[in-house]
């Protein structure tokens, strides 16, 4: 179990004491090791998708051009709105000239070939969206859902924030070159994950192989499709300002991996990298369980409470992959900030579990409080403030000794 302990570097945080597991695993090629492997993709993430293990990256924090991989997130605020039962997949919208004009054949792009001043399902938009990567579907969806495709793009970026992704800015709903559109790998592996898991019956669109519309057939622009690997999703994209890049899911014995790859060369670069990062996660790593779910984690520090610590506890195992064949070193600490004031009400979120995997952080789950805290009486609070005075007069002091050093 993780106790908590001041952090003086930070005024009001406190951070738990690091533990250290060493993990003994089967033995398995030198190859398998994670700081060996090499990609030519400029930005690339592999991510684990039950315990968000990050198994590798390159760049993936650097904002890039999506391309029509911006579509995934056009895709999800449709879902949304599926979901939430403001619209259905019989909610028909209108082929506007714009939409034709800017989308359609004409355009160069890809496109469903949906008719000028026709209505459409929505439920064939977004096949024509997801699986041709239609841009006269994305702009009929935006149009249809915001009036025109800017309303739509600013609430792309909106919705981005709510789910935590706090780089990535849309300009339009197509990925149409933009100075200003830009994401990264990370978040795009944390938006695929996010529609895995929250919608998985309409995720499976972005598994369909092919999809026929105005009698022109048109099969699914995945690569990983043609590789016996498990592949079920999502996204591919290309302008010339971003390479080529893809959003790929593959599903193995159980396991799923996402895998993120832009700035590649050619197509054939892009399937060869983006498979090689998937044979290589699926092969290279094995979970090692480091908490139960319900287990007690560690304990934060309250304030002004019936009692002065409260034990943590995960929803879920938390997991984390490691090389095969390696003796890695993964520390664990929780993260909050505090104290904890009372009343805690048990099952509230308050803090996180973040695991390194190395130099790597591999997961960072949240965590709940495991008892009911009630207020205490009025010399516990007191006494918590006196040692929260004098505890918090240290760390100002010792903040500002380092500013002067």
């Amino acid at each position: 179990m993780i106790r908590g302990c001041h952090c003086l570097y930070e005024a009001r945080a406190y951070v738990a004491l690091v533990f250290s597991l060493f993990a003994a695993l089967f033995l398995a090629p030198q190859e398998a090791r994670a700081d060996s492997f090499q990609t030519t993709a400029p930005t690339a993430i592999l991510v684990d998708a039950d315990s968000k293990a990050v198994l590798f990256e390159k760049n993936a924090d650097e904002l890039v051009a999506p391309a029509s991989m911006a579509k995934i997130m056009t895709a999800e605020i449709v879902f949304n709105e599926l979901k939430s039962g403001r619209l259905t997949m019989d909610t028909e919208f209108g082929i506007s000239e714009h939409a034709w004009r800017a989308g359609g054949a004409g355009s160069g792009g890809s496109s469903m070939f949906a008719k000028v001043n026709t209505n459409v399902r929505l439920e064939d938009l977004l096949r024509g969206l997801i699986v041709q990567s239609g841009n006269d579907a994305a702009i009929a969806i935006a149009e249809g859902i915001s009036g025109t495709e800017d309303n739509f793009a600013r609430r792309m970026t909106d919705r981005a924030r709510e789910l935590g992704l706090t780089k990535s800015t849309f300009r339009n709903p197509t990925g149409y070159g933009d100075p200003a559109q830009k994401v990264t790998v990370r978040e795009l592996s944390k938006l695929a994950l996010y529609i895995i898991e929250t919608y998985p019956d309409l995720y499976k669109m972005f598994g369909e192989r092919e999809f026929t519309w105005n009698k022109i057939r048109q099969l699914n622009r995945n690569p990983l499709f043609a590789f016996n690997i498990g592949a079920d999703g999502l996204k591919t994209g290309y302008i010339e300002e971003s390479g080529y890049g893809l959003v790929g899911s593959a599903v193995q014995n159980g396991q799923r991996l996402v895998v993120v790859v832009n700035g590649l060369k050619t197509a054939k670069d892009r399937a060869a990298e983006s498979r090689k990062l998937l044979d290589w996660g699926f092969r290279a790593f094995e979970a090692r369980q480091l908490f139960q779910e319900g287990q007690v984690v560690g304990e934060a520090q309250v304030f002004g409470g019936d009692q002065r610590s409260l034990p943590l506890v995960s929803k879920r195992p938390v997991r984390v992959l490691v090389p095969r064949g390696e003796t890695e070193r993964v520390t664990a600490r929780v993260v909050y900030v505090g104290p904890l004031k009372a009343p805690i009400q048990k099952g509230t979120e308050v803090a996180k579990l973040q695991v390194n995997r190395g130099d790597m952080k591999a997961v960072e789950v949240p965590l709940y409080a495991d008892e009911d805290v009630q207020v205490g009486t009025l010399s516990q609070r007191a006494l918590d403030g006196l040692m929260e005075f004098s505890t918090g007069w240290a760390r100002r002091a010792f903040s500002s000794l380092l500013e002067r050093i």
